[in-house]
């Protein structure tokens, strides 16, 4: 009925083999709910199904690769639940133009989905609902509150998603380990040499997960974001070079992976408010 936002109804869809699988992007924002998928999305080296209320949060031009696995005929009834779509171009000049890039759980992967509650699930089907209902009849308001249920649905979304972090601790808890292990490993091997400087990237593919998630995940536990973590420990064992060691600034940059002194010399300040050298010399 609107040529720019459709929901779909996931018991309508059905999956058929394609080569599009392995690598695609699309040109709308899509927000999914869904129960009961008869298939299975592989995502790195762990499949995840959908076999209850979980909710995926895609943008346009993100290149996805999925592996949908089939065990029966590809005529079976995807599950059920709703597929929200909306072009860009229908957020016009609304704030959400803005906004919605600050929702860091648009570049979540596959098997970070929001899992909901039988009572959340509920608030999201009943927004799903009325976005459907408000475009069977196009008038001068229809966009305004379509925009109005669009926001609303993406801010029950983000305190959806902060809850999972709580209830989900003691897998971030696990989280936070590994991630203070791998960066530890990183600048103890002095692998920056090979590497270059730490990434969150790096860190992301060590543990399966996207560089956003696993920074919200951090910045819930912590406080900090992944990239804060990095330069707090990379700053720890610049400390450890420039009071224990005769290296040169230099060297020590380049230990830790910057091809750059300056580069290091101004991160170093940033964190510390002295250069490498006033730190060493205060030291002494």
């Amino acid at each position: 009925m609107h040529p720019l936002i459709s929901v779909v109804h996931v018991s309508e869809l059905h999956a058929v083999t394609s080569d599009v699988w392995k690598k695609f992007t699309t040109n709308f924002y899509t927000i999914s709910l869904k129960n009961n998928i008869q298939s299975k999305i592989k995502y790195g080296q762990n499949y995840y199904d959908f076999d209850r209320g979980t909710m995926t949060f895609t943008a346009p031009k993100q290149v996805q690769s999925v592996e949908v696995e089939t065990t029966n005929t590809f005529n079976k009834t995807s599950g059920s639940g709703y597929v929200l779509m909306f072009h860009p171009d229908f957020l016009g000049k609304h704030p959400l133009v803005v906004n919605i890039k600050n929702y860091s759980f648009f570049s979540y992967s596959v098997n970070e989905a929001l899992h909901l509650s039988e009572r959340e699930e509920n608030d999201v089907i009943a927004i799903f609902k009325k976005i459907e209902e408000e475009y069977q009849h196009i008038d001068r308001h229809t966009q305004g509150v379509l925009l109005a249920q669009i926001d609303l649905l993406l801010q029950y979304s983000n305190r959806f998603y902060e809850r999972q972090f709580i209830t989900r601790k003691w897998v971030n808890d696990d989280l936070l380990v590994r991630t203070e292990s791998l960066i530890n490993e990183y600048f103890n091997t002095e692998l920056g040499l090979k590497n270059g400087v730490l990434t969150v990237d790096y860190l992301a593919r060590q543990l399966n997960l996207s560089s956003n998630y696993l920074s919200d995940a951090l910045r819930s536990l912590t406080g900090q974001s992944a990239q804060q973590h990095i330069h707090e420990k990379l700053i720890e064992k610049a400390k450890v070079y420039l009071t224990v060691s005769n290296l040169s600034v230099s060297e020590i940059a380049y230990n830790l992976g910057f091809e750059r002194p300056q580069s290091f010399n101004k991160l170093f300040k940033n964190k510390t408010e002295m250069s490498p050298l006033q730190f060493r010399q205060s030291f002494n």
